[in-house]
């Protein structure tokens, strides 16, 4: 096994079946990952957990749909989770640094790379970073809705996965309270077996995995959803039971445990990654039939293929590539504008000096800086 690992820990991995934090389950978590230290491995750790002990804190039950409530409630949680944290790995001569990650965080290529750098320079100076996502400026619900507007991350199992492919990860593991992926619902039929090796995500495996945890957002089906990605970006990932005894150090000496995600080819170079999982699209541009085709091909997308624009976003923004059918097939980083695009479309390269004044690239997507999404391709 590789030597950097994310672990990413869920809700019911570190609280009690009241929703107060588990401070046992936490010290045997925290022990396990000063071990893998000492024994050199690198690892940064997402963690779930501050909604719950917010609420916990303040003794107020929730009204589940008053989502500046539970914002409130990560607020207060977050500082009782870290203080925890910070006390645990103490114990072992370890500092801990938290990181609190927004959607938008990842979806912008700056913050991207300045997360990146963070994050490696915390590493280097053997300090465990703790990720969570920051529930208190999260803009899911203050998003403006404009069509080919989307953020890519709907939870710390598809968190966990991101942060992965941004460090170029070697091995993620999902600890949560099950102890891997079952071939049947295990409540409602007692024969489920858990399925030791992934190779590939069928649409019978999604149909299992559909169902949610008490406390936290992410059922087996966001698991899948950020395995499928890890799969797809070539980083294995393990799904286990956190409270197994042993089990982080048990899957790091390579010992089988919970279900593993065999990647599925080659790690994909570092910006493709991004572009396909990270970044989300800032918009969407609609191509000609003929275009479509010489991209699924390996051709750059160039402004005579274009028919509409949607949304607004600047260059170096990620956008969607729509198809006729108005089906994603491809996104990429564009070198013009959205209201440059507009002048520019359905022109031909030699055109497009007249109109703007200037011609910064022939492409407006180079197809290098694209990534092609399969199932439209295939």
């Amino acid at each position: 096994m590789g030597k950097l690992i994310v672990v990413k820990v869920g809700t019911s991995s570190v609280t009690k079946g009241d929703g107060s934090l588990d401070f046992d389950a936490m010290r045997k978590l925290t022990d396990q990952i000063s071990e893998a230290i000492r024994r050199g491995y690198q690892i940064i750790l997402v963690t779930s957990g501050a909604i719950a002990s917010g609420i916990r804190e303040l003794e107020v039950k929730p009204n589940p749909n008053d989502i500046v409530f539970k914002q409130a409630c990560a607020a207060v949680g977050q500082a009782i989770l870290m203080e925890h944290y910070r006390q645990l790995f103490r114990r072992h001569g370890l500092k801990v640094a938290q990181v609190l990650l927004t959607k938008e965080d990842l979806a912008n290529r700056v913050s991207y790379v300045h997360t990146c750098n963070v994050l490696d320079k915390l590493l280097s100076l053997n300090v465990v970073p703790i990720i969570n996502e920051n529930d208190v400026t999260s803009v899911d619900e203050i998003m403006p809705i404009m069509k080919g507007y989307k953020v890519n991350f709907s939870d710390n199992d598809i968190l966990s996965v991101l942060i992965a492919n941004a460090i170029q990860a070697d091995l993620i593991i999902i600890l949560s309270d099950v102890d891997g992926l079952y071939d049947a619902n295990p409540s409602k039929n007692r024969r489920a077996q858990i399925i030791p090796i992934v190779e590939k995500i069928t649409p019978e495996l999604k149909k299992i995995a559909e169902g949610k945890s008490t406390f936290g957002r992410g059922g087996m089906k966001t698991k899948l959803e950020a395995a499928e990605i890890a799969m797809q970006s070539g980083i294995p990932l393990v799904i286990a039971n956190s409270r197994r005894k042993n089990v982080l150090l048990d899957i790091l000496e390579g010992r089988h445990v919970g279900t593993y995600f065999k990647p599925l080819g080659n790690r994909m170079p570092s910006i493709k990654s991004w572009i396909a999982y990270g970044a989300g699209s800032k918009g969407q541009i609609k191509v000609n039939e003929g275009a479509k085709q010489a991209i699924i091909k390996g051709a750059s997308l160039l402004a005579v293929g274009i028919e509409s624009v949607s949304g607004q976003f600047k260059i170096g923004d990620v956008v969607s590539i729509v198809g006729p059918d108005d089906k994603e097939f491809a996104r990429g980083i564009v070198n013009y504008s959205s209201e440059e695009i507009n002048l520019i479309k359905g022109l031909k390269t030699s055109q497009i000096k007249k109109v703007l004044g200037y011609i910064r690239r022939k492409e407006i997507i180079v197809r290098k800086l694209m990534y092609i999404i399969s199932e439209e391709a295939g």
